[in-house]
């Protein structure tokens, strides 16, 4: 491995850099956590076509009380947050499961970037709940799983990275509608799409807080990152090369659940992170999917054991089982845990350079390799770091780093036909973009 000024730099730089995430991480509460969700379960239902006109019951009243939970951290931190509301209203149709016309209403906080302000990285929670009936939208619905956790999240990442500045934007986001089809996050998506953002990436928290699986599995250091393994928008020549030279599970989103996978065993080393292989838990869909859909990188965060009997479920008390996601099943540690994984994540990819475009690769029949990629302007850029892993790997194990100045690194002896390769770029204060894969093959 080849040693430059670069190397030293980047040192000194991670050394400095790792104050920052613990920083983070000590500053996330699970008493704040604890309050919130309790104050989402205090709504009775938050199902997508309950209440909207009471000032204590129903979805109406959570959504305009986490909007002013998003004001009030705003104004704590001189207006740093652009505190909004996006409506879109849903026509009633008995074939969906919005039966009569309902406003689904997402909110956002947006930290606007200081240097890319059109630039992404987005935590998402589910707003609404449900219980056995999906088109119940009366009956007590606590969801104190599923997802006040994954929403409280949120708005603690929110507190936390009030007093930090990025490059790039932060959005924390509740989405509603999840569980009558996943509307929030279609809304959003065609936003972003309309409006050109550019969204590095998407972090779904989707039930954070159960650790006491239905197998009796209790384990409060393991969670799970689903990601699909290429992107849907690929067009069928991007799909038919994939045959040839590889790629099955390098798309952008993969490239996201690695970052996770690395800033948890790099920052939180006691956490036990699963890379799942697929897309969403079997059969089954989460908020991340529409960005997917729509061309972005997005994974779901979660629990690593589910307990069913606590999902989806009228409150009851049957042959002895104890029904319902009420706030009991709620471990506000472990929903800390996973709120701290999303915050040094949206910080350091917040506060790394823009990735490399336009990275290609070439090699064929030959002894070496060599990774080419577009020249970038960016004065926090330090350098570039070539990537390689053997072709059975799920990480990014083996990397040379590269002067600012390079377009293009050799690596040699490095056969190509035996391993993956990538690039990203690395900033000044140590930060990392995500890894981009190969797009086109040189000769």
């Amino acid at each position: 491995m080849r040693f430059s000024i670069l190397v030293w730099i980047l040192f000194f730089s991670f050394q400095s850099l790792a104050q920052t995430p613990y920083e983070i991480i000590d500053e996330v509460s699970a008493e704040r956590i604890e309050t919130d969700i309790r104050k989402l379960v205090s709504f009775g239902t938050r199902h997508t076509m309950s209440e909207t006109e009471s000032g204590t019951r129903g979805i109406g009243a959570a959504r305009r009380w986490i909007k002013s939970e998003f004001e009030k951290i705003s104004e704590s931190c001189g207006g740093c947050y652009e505190v909004s509301m996006q409506r879109t209203l849903e026509k009633g149709n008995a074939k969906t499961r919005i039966t009569q016309d309902t406003e689904v209403v997402n909110v956002l906080a947006i930290k606007r970037g200081t240097k890319y302000p059109n630039r992404y990285v987005i935590m998402a929670g589910d707003i609404d709940s449900r219980i056995s009936d999906p088109l119940n939208f009366t009956d007590d619905s606590p969801g104190a799983n599923d997802n006040a956790s994954g929403m409280a999240g949120v708005i603690e990442a929110a507190r936390v990275l009030a007093k930090y500045d990025f490059e790039s934007s932060i959005l924390l986001v509740g989405l509603s509608g999840e569980e009558q089809g996943l509307y929030g996050g279609k809304h959003l998506a065609a936003k972003a799409v309309e409006e050109g953002w550019e969204i590095v990436g998407v972090l779904n928290n989707d039930m954070i807080g159960n650790i006491e699986g239905v197998d009796g599995v209790i384990d409060n250091r393991t969670f799970r990152i689903f990601s699909e393994p290429t992107n849907p928008t690929d067009t069928d020549f991007q799909q038919q090369m994939r045959r040839y030279y590889g790629g099955e599970v390098d798309g952008i989103s993969r490239q996201l659940a690695r970052y996770v996978y690395t800033m948890t065993k790099t920052f939180m080393p006691e956490m036990n992170p699963m890379m799942i292989y697929r897309l969403d838990r079997f059969g089954r869909g989460g908020h991340h999917r529409p960005f997917c859909d729509a061309g972005f990188a997005g994974v779901r965060i979660m629990e690593a054991h589910e307990n069913y009997n606590r999902q989806h479920q009228d409150i009851r008390v049957e042959d002895g089982i104890e029904y319902g996601d009420v706030i009991e099943g709620v471990n506000f540690e472990y929903a800390k845990k996973l709120t701290a994984v999303n915050a040094i994540t949206l910080a350091a990819l917040a506060s790394a350079p823009p990735a490399p475009k336009n990275v290609a690769i070439s090699g064929a029949v030959e002894p070496s390799t060599t990774l080419y990629w577009e020249a970038m302007e960016d004065d926090n850029l330090a350098g570039y770091r070539v990537y390689f892993r053997d072709t059975t790997s799920p990480t990014w194990d083996s990397y040379f780093d590269v002067d600012k100045d390079k377009t293009e690194f050799t690596l040699k002896g490095i056969v190509i036909d035996n391993y993956f390769f990538g690039v990203s770029a690395v900033g000044k204060d140590g930060n990392e973009s995500l890894v981009v894969f190969p797009g086109e093959v040189k000769r």
